[in-house]
């Protein structure tokens, strides 16, 4: 087992929590655990690749995948994140490895390789606004995956996840996570999404840990078989008995959210653009809404903010490094339409000068080349 020394990036263009920091609050903003993939995007094609033929993309990117792209997604808004993953001991790892802890800043003091194991690994190809994704790789060795490494002192992590503001969670139908409920009582605010339901039960009963949840963020066609609705924003009305902030994504069409402790509604619209590859852009989005969350912004202030920083991810390559961070946000707004200039009057206060910011690193054809041009 291999630890290495990590920090939190204190680099970030804006530092959105900055006017409700204290002395005593946790030096951790956001922590989350799962497993992180090697992906390699094809993009480009011009449909769905057909049996028996060979299909051409006329562009490829590398970069890390899985719950590595809500990590990075939440380091570039400026949230300082821990990030607890299984790491294989391949060439794939070290390049995920580097390039979240040294590119994006990201605290992997809880993470660990693992010898002898190797990465996991998706293939995603986007056509048509959509995207089909082939993925490959074994659970890690017992006491190594998300679920078993070890934290600070060498204590087990599900009993000790570390002191926290917030925790992002991907609720699985018919198990509980031990640490969601830990990380709650220790006073983080859980923010989280749900997969595809495989069993086809979709039982709001199932998701356990959702008792432990401040916001729950699923998409339409998800909110909808949850609650047994045929609208979506019936559904997030039904979601909202369950949990204080019922938040549905209805794709480019916006997304629509029901405060249950206020009893406010907010629905924003979504932002129209050339959309490159959609891979990550749900974590980006759930990233943007825990951002406005520990902010403190208004409810609809925080839709659009999600919305936003998903829509300009797709316009780039890969899932982690299409995240956008605030030069990418500053840009945006220096150019928005005029129809959107009072919906987002509320970056005026929050974005870097123009210029002021190097762009990020996007996701490359290759994992590195031997020697620097």
């Amino acid at each position: 087992m291999v630890n290495r020394d990590s920090r939190f990036s204190r680099s970030a263009a804006v530092d959105p929590l900055g006017p409700v920091r204290d002395p005593g609050e946790p030096g951790c903003d956001v922590f989350l655990t799962g497993t992180v993939f090697l992906d390699i995007i094809f993009t480009g094609l011009d449909s769905a690749p057909v049996r028996g033929t060979e299909s051409w993309a006329r562009g490829m990117g590398s970069s890390p995948g899985g719950v590595a792209n809500m990590a990075t997604a939440l380091a570039r808004l400026g949230l300082r994140t821990s990030l607890a993953a299984a790491f294989g001991d391949d060439h794939y790892g070290e390049y995920c490895w580097d390039a979240l802890e040294q590119g994006e800043g990201i605290d992997l003091s809880m993470s660990r390789t693992v010898p002898g194991w190797h990465s996991p690994v998706t293939v995603s190809m986007a056509y048509e606004g959509e995207r089909t994704m082939v993925s490959h790789g074994h659970e890690a060795p017992p006491g190594f995956g998300h679920e078993g490494a070890a934290g600070p002192g060498g204590a087990v992590f599900p009993q000790c996840p570390p002191r926290t503001r917030a925790a992002v969670a991907s609720l699985t139908p018919g198990r509980g996570d031990g640490w969601i409920g830990e990380a709650a009582r220790r006073g983080a605010r859980i923010f989280a999404d749900v997969g595809w339901d495989t069993t086809g039960r979709w039982e709001l009963a199932g998701l356990t840990d959702l008792e432990h949840c401040e916001a729950f963020l699923p998409n339409a066609g998800e909110a909808m078989r949850y609650t047994r609705t045929d609208c979506p924003r019936a559904a997030a009305r039904a979601l909202a008995e369950r949990v204080p902030v019922a938040v549905v994504t209805l794709g480019a069409e916006g997304s629509y959210a029901v405060d249950s402790g206020t009893g406010e509604t907010a629905e924003v619209p979504g932002i129209a653009v050339d959309a490159l590859d959609p891979t990550g852009a749900g974590d980006v989005y759930v990233a943007g809404f825990v951002t406005g969350s520990l902010a403190g912004w208004p409810l609809a202030d925080r839709l659009a903010f999600a919305g936003l920083t998903a829509a300009l991810s797709v316009r780039e390559f890969g899932g982690s490094l299409s995240a956008p961070g605030w030069a990418e946000v500053a840009h945006w707004w220096e150019a928005a339409p005029d129809g959107l200039r009072e919906r987002y009057a509320f970056l005026d206060e929050l974005v870097p000068p123009a210029g002021a910011h190097a762009p990020r690193r996007r996701a490359v054809p290759t994992i590195g080349f031997r020697h620097s041009a």
